[in-house]
């Protein structure tokens, strides 16, 4: 195997074992320097014989060739006697040294930094590391006096010195600050007059929360500069100190880049179907959906493959963990996608009865906060039940805030507006709303909005709000759903809470004819043919109507039935509503949605 050269210090030589080759004396080794110099150009033997002595003897020639000679019988210590080197070769006048890029440290040393100079930071910064290690002390150290090495020297040393300060740059990229400053603390005093290293240095105490040091160390530099050299510092510097003093938020980190930095490491670091990538998939869905526009739907296409394939694993606590860890509180119980969600049910269910017993704590709170929310979607087999959503949402609150369950402690506050908005308790669903859209605003949770700013828009509805400025509030809040990703509570509830408004107050419910009702459109339909005054199609519409769903909007559309029956006369049917409503009569039609409300308590029997 071909032997390894180190010139990154005292020249040496490394057998295919790591071990040292010997070479002879100083003669010897100014040879093989001297070839790695001209990186496998030919260099004539007069050339060599005036680089290694000043005043030649007579025989330097014969010395050099016989240097030569002594060299080969090191390197290549199998090669057959007479037959052709194949490593330190003679080529025409003279000698050429025909190593690979990789068998010269400096030449590594060079083309790993050209690698870390396109690559992202934290790679960047394993490359720097490791090139910089290579580095045993001055180059071609018992050499440093030579001419014919000055400008190899030179030119490694300023490779060197600007390696040193692109690894610092490169950790403060990956937020390694703190670990940044005592290496860039003794290289500005080595070399004070790099203004570059100045700067990272005052960046990276900045950042390390010394503010007061960061000055200091730029007001150094000035001195100095002005002080020895007689010249300004540069307008980097000036900027920085200026920016410092300011605290702009220039100088944080960018998180665009630190996502695609950690993105690249773990692609270089996870193997591709690792059962940690499940687990990493699953929060990365988790975070998506809770990220707004089109994230929540992108999140729910991918949820169900992720849990298929832990399944196919056959481990059943990674598929506990990667459905559990998909903590996305449901609080609209209109479904987006019922089938899947079936099947998400089907998979929790196998998995929950091939688990062993002992869980961890976090692990049976995650349980139960999930079983919370569950128990929140079924509490809907009948009106007036707001008592209980209300201490679902108390429980929600006070677990997850304990074990740091930001998303369905969020659930918690927008559970108890709810019921609270239902009970008329306005005072305290405001003081939720409060609390979610805080966690929201520290948590990055864009979709909260959408739940408090309809609140809102309801709550002036059911306070006395003027019907444009509550058909202006409902209008705004409807924005916030343009993208959502969420068809089940987007679809129709803009015109249906336009439609609880006006028919509360005695207004004519009269709709453009291209309205998109959604999944509502037959309990509006009595009303706006009532509108047309169509009354006896508005009689046979509400002959054929359904049972509203068990759902948020159930007390809702009950009364929207019953005013439609009471318009139309039909007696049964406004029975059969007030027998629905009757549990609700302590609360706010409708109000109970969070979204809209009919602006009345029920009709009582």
């Amino acid at each position: 195997m071909t032997p390894t050269f180190g010139v990154l210090g005292p020249v040496v030589a490394w057998d295919e074992t790591g071990g040292p080759v010997e070479l002879k004396g100083p003669r010897h080794r100014a040879v093989l320097a001297r070839l790695i110099v001209a990186r496998g150009r030919v260099v004539p033997v007069g050339v060599i014989v005036d680089d290694l002595w000043v005043d030649p003897p007579a025989g330097a020639k014969g010395a050099v060739r016989t240097f030569v000679s002594a060299l080969r019988r090191a390197l290549e210590p199998q090669r057959a006697a007479r037959s052709a080197a194949t490593l330190l070769v003679t080529d025409g006048p003279g000698y050429a040294l025909r190593a690979g890029p990789e068998s010269v440290d400096a030449w590594r040393f060079e083309n790993t930094v050209a690698e870390a100079a396109t690559a992202a930071p934290g790679r960047a910064l394993e490359l720097l590391d490791e090139a910089l290690g290579w580095w045993r002390g001055p180059s071609y150290a018992e050499f440093a006096g030579e001419s014919w090495a000055h400008a190899e020297r030179t030119r490694l040393e300023e490779l060197r010195l600007s390696a040193v300060e692109r690894r610092a740059e490169a950790r403060l990229a990956v937020g390694l600050a703190v670990e940044a400053v005592p290496d860039l603390d003794a290289f500005v005093a080595e070399h004070p007059w790099r203004e570059g290293a100045w700067r990272l240095l005052a960046l990276a105490l900045y950042r390390s929360g010394r503010q007061g040091e960061a000055l200091a160390v730029l007001r150094r530099a000035r001195e100095l500069l002005a002080g020895e050299l007689g010249i300004d510092p540069s307008p980097e510097l000036t900027s920085l100190e200026t920016d410092i003093l300011r605290r702009d938020d220039r100088l944080e980190l960018d998180p665009d880049r630190m996502w695609e930095r950690a993105a690249a490491a773990y692609d270089r670091t996870v193997a591709s179907g690792a059962r940690a990538r499940l687990e990493s998939t699953v929060g990365l869905l988790r975070s998506l959906a809770v990220a707004g526009g089109s994230g929540l739907a992108a999140a729910r296409e991918q949820r169900l493959a992720t849990i298929v394939a832990a399944e196919r694993l056959g481990d059943p606590e990674l598929t506990a963990r990667v459905i559990g860890a998909y903590d996305v509180p449901a609080i609209w119980t209109r479904s987006d996608d019922p089938e899947q969600a079936a099947l998400i049910v089907a998979a929790a269910e196998r998995t929950l009865a091939r688990l062993s017993p002992g869980d961890h704590d976090t692990a049976r709170a995650r349980l139960l906060a999930s079983a919370l929310n569950g128990v929140f979607m079924h509490t809907f087999h009948r009106s007036g039940l707001a008592p209980e959503r209300d201490a679902i949402g108390r429980e929600l609150i006070t677990l997850s805030a304990r074990h740091g369950f930001v998303n369905f402690e969020v659930l918690g506050h927008l559970v108890r507006l709810q019921a609270l908005g239902a009970l008329g308790d306005f005072a305290g669903a405001d003081e939720h709303a409060a609390a979610a859209d805080d966690l929201a605003a520290r948590h990055e949770r864009p979709l909260v909005a959408v739940f408090t700013t309809w609140y809102r828009a309801m709550r002036a509805a059911a306070t006395g709000a003027s019907d444009a400025d509550a058909e202006a509030g409902y209008r705004a809040a409807a924005k916030l759903l343009d993208g959502s990703g969420m068809p089940g509570l987007e679809d129709g509830i803009l015109p249906l809470a336009l439609l609880c408004l006006r028919v509360s107050r005695g207004l004519p419910a009269t709709f453009d004819a291209g309205t998109d009702w959604g999944p509502y459109e037959p309990w509006a339909r009595p009303h706006l043919l009532l509108a047309e005054g169509r009354p006896d199609d508005a009689a046979a519409a509400l002959r054929r109507i359904p049972d509203p769903p068990r759902d948020l909007l159930v007390e809702a559309l009950w009364s929207l039935i019953e005013h439609a029956a009471a318009a139309v006369g039909d007696t049964r049917l406004i029975e059969r509503a007030r027998i629905e409503l009757a549990p609700a009569a302590g609360e706010i039609a409708g109000a109970g949605s969070g979204m809209l409300t009919m602006g009345l308590r029920p009709v009582r029997g």
